[in-house]
């Protein structure tokens, strides 16, 4: 019997376990695109399978949700809009929220959901949050276009709203907005294989977050003593200069976005590093 060295038998894949916290594998993140491609394909099927009205969804959602926010905090609440028709401003608000939230709460489910199928093959770990972040931006992508569509209509109907050029750092909202809730989401999945109870409090504290985002009420109506907390949210930039860029109203600076910027980078870093180090052990504790 003879035994032979990995080079001897050409190997086309060694898997190694990690030696540092600091090494992310990305190279092996881009070698299983096509295991990307495939999980964005099952999430997006998968979600609207057995409903009656299936991708339509996507649609009648923003618009129930923009419908119940004029209705209550326009009409009844009477909360500013700085001057923009109501409608159209919760519904430019909640697209990208909704992309937040969707991001951050499918990502933070990633190994208790999974892991029947990370106990079983080997992939790199990572492609399950990322392809949950891409098949969001199908729906993200089609929401977008229902909110130019209104836009669309509500200018011809004579409201005064105009593109700015903010509206050119849209592919940087979502890439911010994309980072913000990978980040959060395998920070509290990570955390979740041991403390179970975390899982309670992140629809909850999800909700609690757009509250505190300027999704519903301008930057502007804040007191000015009290804005500044409203802008310690690395949030609000984004969801403002939005506003700026597609219906001109809208508190906006890059040295905001600057901000945002680098707490994404913060959380990201911050949370594939607990990523990696989690995965080696937590098919022995979920």
């Amino acid at each position: 019997m003879s035994f032979f060295s990995p080079e001897q038998d050409n190997w086309d894949l060694i898997i190694t376990p990690r030696k540092k916290w600091y090494d992310l594998q990305l190279r092996d993140v881009w070698r299983y695109r096509d295991l990307i491609s495939m999980f964005v394909r099952r999430d997006f099927v998968s979600r609207y399978k057995q409903t009656i009205l299936g991708p339509l969804w996507l649609i009648i959602q923003p618009i129930l949700n923009s419908l119940v926010f004029t209705i209550v905090f326009g009409s009844i609440a009477r909360l500013s809009t700085d001057g923009l028709p109501p409608m159209l401003f919760y519904m430019s608000g909640t697209v990208l929220w909704s992309y937040f939230s969707n991001c951050l709460t499918g990502t933070s489910q990633t190994f208790i959901q999974n892991a029947h199928l990370f106990g079983k093959v080997y992939f790199p770990r990572l492609v399950m949050p990322i392809s949950i972040v891409i098949s969001n931006l199908i729906t993200l992508a089609i929401q977008f276009a229902l909110f130019i569509g209104f836009r669309t209509y509500f200018t011809a109907a004579g409201a005064e709203i105009r593109f700015t050029v903010w509206a050119w750092s849209l592919p940087l909202l979502i890439l911010l907005m994309a980072g913000l809730g990978l980040g959060f989401g395998i920070i509290i999945s990570s955390l979740t294989t041991k403390y179970r109870d975390l899982n309670y409090l992140v629809s909850f504290g999800v909700s609690l977050w757009m509250y505190a985002t300027p999704v519903l009420y301008p930057v502007s109506s804040i007191p000015e003593k009290w804005r500044w907390i409203a802008l310690v949210n690395p949030i609000t930039p984004i969801v403002e200069t939005f506003r700026a860029g597609f219906l001109g109203q809208g508190t906006v600076s890059w040295a905001r976005l600057g901000y945002s910027g680098v707490f994404m980078l913060v959380v990201l870093i911050i949370g594939v590093v607990i990523f990696n180090r989690v995965e080696k052990t937590f098919i022995d504790t979920v």
